[in-house]
């Protein structure tokens, strides 16, 4: 199972990316969790100390793991660099581990911000497709609205490709373009993930707004999970509708995918 989570800043994706993560390693099964947003927030989701989230160096930031794999050192000049560098070992060297979950936090490459074809960019690609195509754990891939990290080689091994949403017309017109970014990419069908809704008039309002994007769960407002974020723990430590809400959510996609 590869699942691809994304939508606007402030939504609640990374509480339905880490909760995702959370229902599956309780079954038992082993967890890669990937936070591609360069607002990296997932592992304070897993109620990570600050001191174990300071020891996980984000990839991109990793300027002599960059050069040992694509031969070319970030921010110099020139040069020439392999374009498919060894990585099959860098989750489970770089990665932090808890119970059945690994995260790994991929940072933010300069092409994003200069428009370059820089070797932590070349790195950071070949890293997820590694994990989106060849890798048995179930991925958790936890994005920002851009899907930059995203190419077409990797994004047809994504099983489910989701935007998380609120009631509101910013988030929507979000899910809009991420869609259209989407089928760039060759991904049919985005999935829709309904956040902080507070009745079923809230859940029909997004269901009417979202064109041919699928719903295909619904998570309630919930004080709790605001609460969890107030005191540094993971929101499915206090809130059992949420465990509830996703394991659903979890279902629905299985069964979806047939």
């Amino acid at each position: 199972m590869k699942i691809a989570v994304t939508g606007k800043g402030g939504v609640g994706k990374t509480t339905v990316s880490s909760t995702l993560c959370h229902v599956f390693a309780s079954e038992g099964r082993k967890v890669l969790a990937v936070d591609a947003d360069p607002d990296a927030n997932l592992a304070s989701a897993f109620g990570l100390t600050d001191a174990q989230i300071k020891a996980i160096r984000p990839i991109a930031e990793l300027p002599d793991l960059i050069e040992e794999r694509t031969g070319s050192r970030p921010g110099r000049p020139g040069g020439v660099f392999r374009l498919n560098p060894k990585v099959d070992d860098i989750p489970e060297g770089f990665g932090y581990s808890f119970g059945n979950i690994t995260l790994l936090i991929m940072g933010k490459s300069r092409e994003a911000a200069t428009g370059c074809y820089c070797p932590e960019s070349v790195l950071l690609r070949r890293l997820l497709k590694h994990m989106m195509v060849e890798r048995d754990e179930v991925v958790v891939l936890d994005m920002e609205a851009g899907i930059e990290h995203l190419t077409r080689g990797t994004s047809e091994s994504v099983d489910a490709f989701i935007v998380v949403v609120e009631p509101g017309q910013r988030s929507i017109q979000t899910a809009r373009t991420v869609q259209r970014m989407a089928g760039e990419l060759g991904i049919k069908e985005v999935l829709v993930v309904a956040n902080k809704v507070r009745g079923p008039e809230d859940v029909e309002y997004i269901r009417n707004n979202i064109g041919s994007m699928k719903l295909i769960g619904e998570l309630f407002f919930d004080h709790a999970i605001m609460e969890a974020d107030i005191k540094g723990i993971p929101p499915y430590d206090t809130s059992p509708d949420l465990v509830r809400a996703v394991g659903a959510l979890r279902e629905n996609i299985e069964k979806h995918l047939g």
